[in-house]
């Protein structure tokens, strides 16, 4: 089977109720991202990142998978499909997709603030302050802020590189790192986009453009995906 690898954004999951940072000019819920998502917000009040995260978490619990997302679940019955995904839901998991990398972390786990290499599970949407890891420091959301490192970019750019088709669905490759994945792409890998808004930048000769929401869009490239399988 073909290796089928997606990065997916915003967009795809915008389509399921999620908001999203940059369809509201940066606010969240009346937050400015710098309040909220960097590690200098965590350290002036942690109870205001906490508690952007619970209703995150609160909202993401009360939305479904949509049709964008079973349509790659249902592509992995004809190719090898990887989700490098730049989202912090579950929505991916919850359609039954097998194979999904979140690059800037998970919203419905908690790591620890002392050492990061524990990461717990959340069985419930809120996070306080008090809750603590086995070491006894406080858990922070296992989210990757503005400016911290991506931890799983490394991976991310393996599974890349071994790429037969590549597809970026619902987002505009303006977040880096996450949009330079496409330069590990091999020369020549058929690359197709999925957005509602055109680029602002000269694709590459390899590359189709469908000019639509994520559901619409997946629906189009699905047809076109399977006569290459």
């Amino acid at each position: 089977m073909k290796n089928l690898v997606v990065l997916s954004g915003a967009g795809i999951s915008a389509e399921s109720g999620i908001k999203t940072f940059r369809d509201s000019g940066g606010l969240w819920e009346g937050h400015d991202v710098m309040e909220v998502a960097t590690p200098q917000a965590w350290h002036r009040n942690k109870e205001l990142v906490l508690e952007f995260y619970n209703q995150r978490r609160k909202q993401e619990r009360e939305c479904k998978p949509n049709l964008a997302h079973q349509i790659l679940v249902e592509l992995e019955e004809h190719f090898s499909v990887h989700v490098i995904t730049q989202n912090v839901d579950s929505l991916h998991e919850r359609a039954g997709s097998t194979q999904v990398l979140h690059l800037h972390g998970e919203l419905n786990k908690a790591q620890s603030t002392l050492d990061p290499r524990l990461i717990y599970e959340l069985d419930h949407w809120e996070l306080k302050l008090g809750d603590k890891c086995e070491k006894g420091s406080q858990l922070r959301p296992h989210v990757v802020w503005f400016g911290e490192a991506v931890p799983n970019m490394l991976p991310a750019i393996q599974i890349a590189q071994k790429a037969d088709i590549f597809l970026v669905v619902g987002t505009s490759l303006q977040v880096y790192p996450a949009a330079d994945l496409v330069s590990y792409v091999p020369e020549n890998t058929p690359l197709y986009l999925v957005d509602p808004n055109p680029p602002t930048y000269r694709l590459p000769k390899n590359a189709t453009f469908i000019n639509q929401v994520a559901t619409e869009g997946m629906k189009i490239l699905k047809n076109e995906l399977l006569n290459l399988s």
